[in-house]
């Protein structure tokens, strides 16, 4: 049985003891709900208090902002990174069509870069397959649009603990681990891009909170849009299809943020889901069964509501806790189980048609046939679906019928007034620019892109100031883990902090 099969040998004693059962009265009247009106869903979020907050603080920075707003035009042979040394808050760099071979790290806040689109020619980054990154951005208030992105090893667009970010209608192919990565920010919207040929995640919304990720267009990925580690996202109207995955809602173990919850996947295309999983071996993303349109693993309050999902060979939808998922390792601060998961009124037809062997199993435990479009393993309480009797299930006999049709009333997720920009203490250096860099490829005892922490703290002991060189210039040690990309980007100051916090970390 291979371990790449997000459903263990454990599975078929899972689901007794995820409280499933089989019997009754098979041929009983179907429950309808009138889905052309009915009660909405509120969701468990207030924001009122952020706002409050990002408005006083707002206030406080306009009145001591300078008025700015120069704009810098970038041409064909020059560095767009020397238009960001020059830039000031407040700046826009239009960058013109023509090819770029650079690495752009924006660490200043509202700065816009732009890319001029001219009788359909786009500035275009080529890392010619030797640069890592694309855009790094830790600045607040940053805007990125209209480029063409391949050929970086890395990321095409990742941030790191940068806030109401805007990230849109960028082309993005083959550029290595993810595409599109903001991490540990809030307030964010990624809209109107197309990303191919990301061996792990084109879209990864990864430990940040209220964001918006809606009409993309993703393909030929390993995983097409994942909420990790992520709370209050909206994923709708993106056109997801010839992927691994399609969309995910995961909570990773070993991460700083141990929870995802209030995710809203709704009217979304997922089809043909069954691209040849090509994601690093032991990797989560690595486990994920070729035919899955989506994936929700650990995550809470997941809402899944008026998409169309067909096509998918091993499941429409599935659900399972971590104790059924491969290439995941125990965390006891993360809940394992997937609770309050809602499954609405969704278009579903031929998934599952060339299942797994652990799901036909499953469904004999409830004497089921057919082609699953639902699939549900391990524990999972609260948890609610309507019109049941549209789709071929298993795992959700003991689901009560949701009180609710539609999430009408929930229109976004984000702010109303940005959030403030960080303030970063010097003695919290170490702490924030490691959450915001290194968890994105590093758990405490899981397996990501990199190592374990625990192994880095085993092999450096006592020796942070190999671990700042390392960070430098890193080498490739280990054959079984991508070579890890430079992050000289970082001051040597900055470096050794996060070299220290690292060797610090106990969980």
């Amino acid at each position: 049985m291979s371990s790449g099969k997000i459903i263990g040998a454990i599975l078929v004693v899972g689901a007794f003891a995820g409280g499933m059962y089989f019997g009754g009265n098979q041929n009983a009247t179907p429950v309808i709900t009138n889905t052309s009106g009915g009660a909405s869903y509120s969701g468990g979020y207030d924001k009122s208090a952020d706002v409050d907050v990002a408005k006083s603080a707002l206030k406080t920075a306009a009145a001591e902002r300078t008025v700015a707003g120069q704009v810098h035009v970038v041409n064909d042979g020059d560095k767009i990174m020397d238009a960001v040394i020059t830039a000031k808050p407040g700046d826009t760099i239009q960058v013109m069509p023509g090819t770029y071979h650079e690495t752009v790290y924006v660490d200043k806040d509202d700065i816009r870069i732009i890319g001029v689109i001219q009788e359909g020619k786009r500035a275009t980054l080529d890392g010619e397959g030797i640069l890592n990154d694309a855009f790094l951005y830790s600045g607040n208030n940053f805007v990125i649009e209209n480029f063409i992105i391949t050929k970086y090893k890395g990321n095409a667009i990742m941030g790191q603990a940068g806030n109401n970010f805007e990230i849109r209608n960028n082309i993005i192919i083959d550029t290595g681990v993810y595409g599109i990565f903001p991490q540990l920010g809030k307030n964010g919207i990624v809209e109107y891009n197309v990303i191919s040929g990301i061996e792990d995640a084109a879209i990864y919304v990864g430990m940040s909170d209220n964001i918006h990720v809606s009409h993309n267009d993703v393909f030929a990925n390993v995983a097409g849009i994942e909420i990790e580690n992520s709370r209050h996202a909206i994923v709708e109207n993106n056109n997801v299809y010839n992927n691994t995955g399609g969309i995910l809602a995961f909570i990773t173990p070993g991460l700083p943020i141990k929870t995802t919850f209030d995710v809203i996947i709704r009217n979304n295309f997922i089809y043909d889901n069954n691209h040849k999983n090509f994601g690093a071996p032991g990797s989560t993303v690595g486990g994920i069964p070729a035919g899955t349109g989506i994936l929700i693993m650990a995550a809470d309050d997941v809402v899944v509501e008026n998409n169309i999902i067909t096509g998918n060979k091993t499941a429409g939808i599935l659900i399972t806790d971590h104790a059924n998922a491969p290439n995941v390792t125990t965390d006891p601060e993360s809940d394992p189980n997937p609770d309050g998961v809602k499954i609405l009124n969704n278009l579903m037809h031929n998934n599952g048609y060339d299942t797994i062997d652990e799901v036909k199993a499953l469904m004999l435990t409830e004497f089921k046939q057919g082609k699953p479009d639902i699939v549900r393993v391990g524990k999972s309480t609260g948890s609610c679906i309507i019109n049941r009797h549209r789709y071929v299930s298993v795992g959700v006999k003991g689901w009560e019928e949701c009180g609710f049709t539609n999430t009408a009333s929930i229109d976004t997720y984000l702010l109303d007034e940005p959030v403030p920009p960080r303030v970063i203490d010097p003695s919290e250096r170490g702490k924030v620019v490691y959450n915001g860099v290194c968890a994105g490829c590093h758990t405490y005892t899981g397996r990501m892109i990199g190592p374990p922490i625990q192994i880095i703290q085993a092999l450096y002991m006592d020796n942070p100031q190999g671990i700042s060189d390392y960070i430098n210039n890193p080498t490739k040690k280990r054959e079984d883990y991508p070579e890890m990309p430079p992050q000289n980007y970082l001051d040597e100051k900055t470096r050794l902090a996060v070299a220290e916090y690292l060797l610090s970390r106990t969980k």
